[in-house]
């Protein structure tokens, strides 16, 4: 029998359930650090840093809240981007995405000798070299129209995203030109000089002051600052910047050697709206914006997490269990594969067999989603849950092996429709298996490996959809589900053996 979630209700007594804007967006900002391959806690120095530069300039105090928000989520873009990235360039790990960020992309004819280098071994590591060779060429003719189709998808996306969370069209617009240039140089809409919205020019510099500090030190972000001024960089802000470093104002709580926990606590203290509790259609609606997050990552699986929601949500239904708890399993399914934003798309997206130690970060994604969502404290419920996604009754799962009497009902609901998910989506070399045989094969895993009353739930929940003539939910694939090596499928990072 599984165990009732009573034993983690106790790890969270003391909660009533409320939460701050702030506190979600605060601890979700990790993520997105993944997708970048920053140094843990960029969006939060990021923030940190942006708002004593407003503070300067007398920011009014209604774009102050605009500005917070635009600050932590300015990368919230980045997954999709990543993906076009690896498609354009043929594979980029975590490392070279940060440093990618760190070169200058506004003169495309004009690339510097260690662009060069980096893009060459990015391109295609498995291919010969004469195959690399003729992809960096193709790349470099074709340059400049990669990086205006890059950083647009990025900021459109992450614009749209934050229109969708509400917050203003303000912060919006700041997210969407960040990485214009105040010369001119810079994308998507090549804006010059106070043309580009003040928010995004403070957004520009505190991103490249915690990148750069993090790789070369505080005194080189600032010496880096000063040479772009006028080119990069609006240059009032950057003698701000300057000032507040030259005062020791700028780097407290900034370093990535502080302690995380008193760097969040900053960036909290600075929310004047902290005390405004969020509904539960809000936080409903944060869920689902990362979960598209996630899924944007890789163009091979598109809607997965809203689709292994669905799938949760009409099983938890079925089994009758309480709204607050169908709800819980909704939520812990949208976010179940976040900790995946920090598997690179070079593994990802890769068709063949993956190296054991690309399996090793593969094995790692669920514990890294644990690990995010435990940093808000009313979702350490919604952690355990979809951090426990692989995990099997017999113990195969991962990543911590755990057997039946560890996994509680609604942790054995996602799992059942993960492996749904992953049976029922088309993918770029085959198409989605049918009802049926997706029906077939799961019922072979019960009940040693899934949950038996979980499968009879699923089986219910199709089965009266496709009686009343409604196609089954099109949930897209799980990123790691049932094994194809036997079929003549290959075997990507995202179809792991169960």
């Amino acid at each position: 029998m599984a165990q009732t979630s009573a034993a983690f209700r106790r790890n969270t007594q003391g909660f009533d359930g409320s939460i701050s804007l702030s506190e979600i967006i605060s601890a979700l900002s990790y993520a997105l650090d993944l997708t970048e391959g920053a140094v843990h806690g960029h969006a939060l120095r990021s923030c940190l840093l942006g708002m004593r530069i407003a503070e300067e300039v007398n920011l009014p105090s209604d774009q102050t809240s605009s500005l917070y928000f635009a600050l932590l989520l300015k990368d919230i873009g980045g997954s999709r981007s990543a993906s076009r990235v690896s498609q354009i360039i043929g594979g980029v790990d975590r490392a070279a995405s940060a440093a990618l960020n760190l070169e200058d992309w506004s003169k495309p004819h004009k690339p510097s000798l260690s662009t060069l280098k980096l893009l060459w071994s990015q391109v295609l590591p498995d291919a010969g070299r004469v195959v690399r060779a003729a992809r960096s060429l193709k790349n470099g003719v074709t340059r400049h129209h990669n990086t205006f189709d890059r950083i647009g998808i990025r900021y459109d996306r992450g614009a749209s995203i934050l229109n969708e969370l509400g917050m203003g069209p303000i912060a919006a617009e700041a997210v969407r030109s960040v990485d214009e240039r105040w010369d001119g140089s810079g994308y998507p809409d090549s804006l010059k000089g106070e043309q580009i919205p003040l928010l995004a020019r403070i957004c520009a510099i505190a991103q490249h002051l915690d990148l750069t500090s993090a790789a070369a030190g505080m005194q080189s972000a600032i010496d880096t600052l000063e040479e772009r001024s006028g080119t990069w960089f609006d240059p009032q802000l950057v003698r701000i910047a300057r000032s507040l470093h030259r005062r020791r104002e700028l780097w407290n709580n900034c370093s990535p050697a502080d302690a995380e926990q008193d760097t969040r606590q900053a960036v909290l203290d600075l929310d004047s709206g902290k005390r405004h509790q969020l509904e539960s259609s809000q936080i409903d609606r944060i869920c689902e914006a990362f979960a598209d997050v996630v899924d944007a990552k890789s163009h091979f699986t598109f809607r997965h997490s809203q689709g292994v929601a669905d799938a949760a949500f009409g099983i938890a239904q079925a089994m009758g269990l309480a709204p607050d708890r169908a709800q819980l399993v909704r939520r812990a399914a949208l976010l179940h594969d976040i900790g995946k934003l920090g598997v690179a798309n070079a593994i990802l997206d890769k068709k063949s067999q993956l190296s054991p130690e690309e399996w090793k970060a593969v094995y790692e994604h669920p514990r890294i989603t644990r690990r995010i969502l435990e940093r808000i404290a009313p979702f350490h419920e919604m952690a355990v849950i979809a951090g426990e996604h692989h995990e099997k009754l017999d113990g195969s799962g991962y990543p911590d092996h755990l057997k039946g009497s560890d996994l509680s009902v609604e942790s054995r609901i996602v799992a059942v429709a993960d492996v749904y998910a992953a049976l029922s989506e088309d993918r770029p070399y085959r198409a989605g298996i049918e009802l049926d045989e997706t029906l077939s094969i799961m019922s072979k895993l019960i009940p040693v490996q899934l949950d038996a009353d979980c499968f009879e739930a699923l089986v219910s929940v199709v089965s009266s959809e496709r009686d009343a003539t409604v196609p089954a939910p099109q949930v897209a694939g799980s990123s790691l589900g049932y094994s194809f090596k036997n079929r003549g499928f290959k075997n990507p990072a995202f179809e792991s053996a169960l």
